[in-house]
């Protein structure tokens, strides 16, 4: 066994020089934040330009599963419609999928689902949801903010995954908005 170590890197291989490395593993290199940095070292945060949003309310008409035809893999979307009719589907996991479903149909799970679990958290802590805007895309990435108001007036802004978002606003019968930019860029036309 301790022969076949060399066969895998050849003869003549030799660890790491310590100087190099400090011997040890390289250590995750992010923002402060904990954003993963890109090739320039700066964060998706930063890279993505601030615009006005010129939002327009949505609702959500469904999830849906696509399969394409011969993988075996399926995919969940869920499929967002503004007063225009335009429509914009975003995938998102199962599990945020089946969240999302249980809201729209006004069943709750026997044990709470993690969603269920943030409004009951915020219930307790005097907090609602005001509103969710989807509010960028980013890389053919949503990105979503949470508008919480607590009992004392206090407005707080929550960053979050367009899913998560809206299977939090279902909950609380919060109206979801997105950004006219998004729209433009994700529309389909009925």
């Amino acid at each position: 066994m301790p022969g076949d170590f060399d066969k895998l890197f050849g003869d003549d291989w030799q660890p790491p020089d310590s100087d190099a490395e400090g011997g040890r593993l390289p250590s995750f290199r992010g923002s402060s934040s904990g954003e993963p940095l890109d090739e320039g070292g700066t964060s998706e945060t930063e890279n993505r330009a601030p615009r006005s949003l010129n939002e327009k309310e949505v609702k959500v008409m469904g999830v849906y599963v696509h399969q394409e035809q011969g993988l075996p893999t399926v995919q969940h979307f869920v499929l967002l419609r503004d007063n225009r009719g335009r429509r914009v589907p975003i995938w998102v996991g199962q599990f945020e999928a089946w969240a999302i479903s249980f809201a729209l149909e006004g069943e709750a799970p026997d044990r709470p689902f993690t969603h269920d679990l943030i409004k009951i958290l915020l219930d307790r802590l005097d907090a609602s949801v005001e509103r969710v805007v989807i509010d960028d895309l980013w890389n053919e990435t949503f990105y979503a903010k949470i508008a919480l108001t607590r009992k004392s007036g206090e407005a707080l802004e929550i960053d979050a995954r367009p899913s998560d978002a809206i299977a939090t606003a279902l909950r609380f019968r919060a109206p979801i908005y997105m950004a006219e930019s998004v729209l433009e860029a994700t529309i389909r036309q009925e």
